[in-house]
């Protein structure tokens, strides 16, 4: 008989993720009863995190019931510089201010997931603000131009003439130091990591300890198919109302609902496969599994009851045609204004070309009737339902 232990370690090493190394060294560890040190960084690239990376915060808790040590390296250092994993051009770094603002709620998003009490966290400026020019040298002299160019991204940019920054060579030299100064025993993240990891490994080597296992999780696409990400708009985000959660949930592309299933939920992965049956049969719509799938998400991150409140909410609004239950309300002082500024000021959209790209895609109401004419002067009346989109609402006051 299979121990409860045993099913939550089969788990772990099985749902969602895509490479483990090395496999025997992890098993052996799992099965010694030792504490393990379970690293994971992240760079507070945003203000918010979104549920493609929450996946390795639900990982870590699993490491925590099973009692090992999470040790959550956040990188306010790291951040400045810009993670290269995956990314076709140089992306801007950010400045100090930047990451202290994007920090201001991590910790409470991520309280969602983990016990912060048992997490063991540090922010890497703490050892990197303090490493010296000569041990960086050092260090890079274990490694190679070639080596770090021949990552897939930096090859195909280097063909393509496209520039590759100095500083992006020295980022997995800077992950890696992390994973030598918290002395992780494993290290988790998405597979676009692997390399990084990898880097680690040896930098631990260089400095007389034993190299970190590795898990990475498959990927998980966005809203609209892509890769998820914030630069896109394809997110969700765990700090998204739950309206908003389910709301985004129902608005992937049907190929997607299985692996939302398997990356984001709690569904018991025999049903996941049920559920893919079904579909494959015809004997599920793809609304009805999204539906479950909607709930099954906002369930983990507000409970039970307001994942029904927010189905009971999505269903009033776009089955039955209704105005949403609750909708913000703003004052204006003005008794006129464009339309794109009027859009802006309410918060309904960040940017004014945002605001004319929304009404040339006809993604635009006001009072129900839609709005094709970015240039429009609207006359502000009290009681006003603005629209953006199938799911924002602004009333004005």
């Amino acid at each position: 008989m299979v121990s409860v232990n045993q099913k939550k370690i089969n788990e772990l090493l099985t749902r969602g993720v895509e490479t483990i190394i090395e496999k025997k060294s992890l098993l052996k560890k799992l099965k010694s009863g030792k504490k393990l040190r379970v690293k994971h960084g992240i760079d507070p690239t945003g203000p918010n995190i979104h549920v493609g990376r929450a996946i390795s915060f639900w990982k870590l808790r699993e490491f925590q019931e099973l009692g090992h040590q999470a040790v959550l390296v956040i990188g306010d250092f790291t951040a400045c510089i810009g993670d290269a994993s995956d990314k076709i051009t140089m992306r801007r770094p950010l400045t100090r201010p930047e990451v202290k603002r994007n920090l201001a709620t991590y910790l409470d998003q991520i309280g969602k997931i983990l016990d912060l009490k048992k997490t063991e966290i540090h922010y890497n400026s703490e050892w990197l603000d303090k490493l010296k020019a000569q041990e960086l040298v050092e260090l890079a002299m274990h490694f190679t131009v070639y080596q770090m160019i021949n990552r897939r991204n930096f090859r195909e940019r280097f063909e393509a003439k496209k520039p590759i920054g100095l500083h992006e060579i020295l980022y997995p030299l800077f992950q890696g130091y992390d994973s030598m100064m918290v002395r992780a025993d494993i290290e988790i993240g998405g597979f676009d990591q692997l390399f990084n990891f990898i880097i680690a490994r040896k930098i631990q080597e260089i400095y007389h300890q034993k190299p970190q296992d590795i898990i990475t999780f498959k990927l998980l696409y966005g809203t609209d198919g892509r890769k998820m990400s914030t630069t896109w708009g394809n997110v969700i985000n765990i700090s998204d109302s739950p309206q908003e959660q389910y709301g985004k949930v129902m608005s992937i592309r049907d190929d997607l609902i299985i692996n939302y299933f398997e990356m984001l939920t709690k569904v018991p992965l025999k049903e996941v496969k049920d559920i893919k049956k079904a579909l494959s049969l015809g004997k599920l719509s793809p609304r009805d599994a999204k539906a479950r799938l909607a709930r099954e998400i906002v369930k983990l991150y507000y409970g039970e009851k307001e994942a029904l409140r927010a189905e009971k909410e999505f269903e009033r609004v776009f089955k039955e045609k209704k105005l949403p239950s609750k909708i913000k309300a703003i004052s204006l002082k003005e008794k006129k204004m464009n339309i794109c500024d009027l859009l802006k000021k309410t918060g309904l959209v960040s940017s004014k070309s945002e605001a004319k790209r929304l009404i040339i895609q006809k993604g635009v109401r006001i009072d129900g009737q839609l709005q094709d004419n970015w240039q429009r002067e609207v006359e502000i009346k009290k009681g006003m339902i603005i629209q953006v989109g199938k799911r924002k609402f602004v009333k004005i006051n």
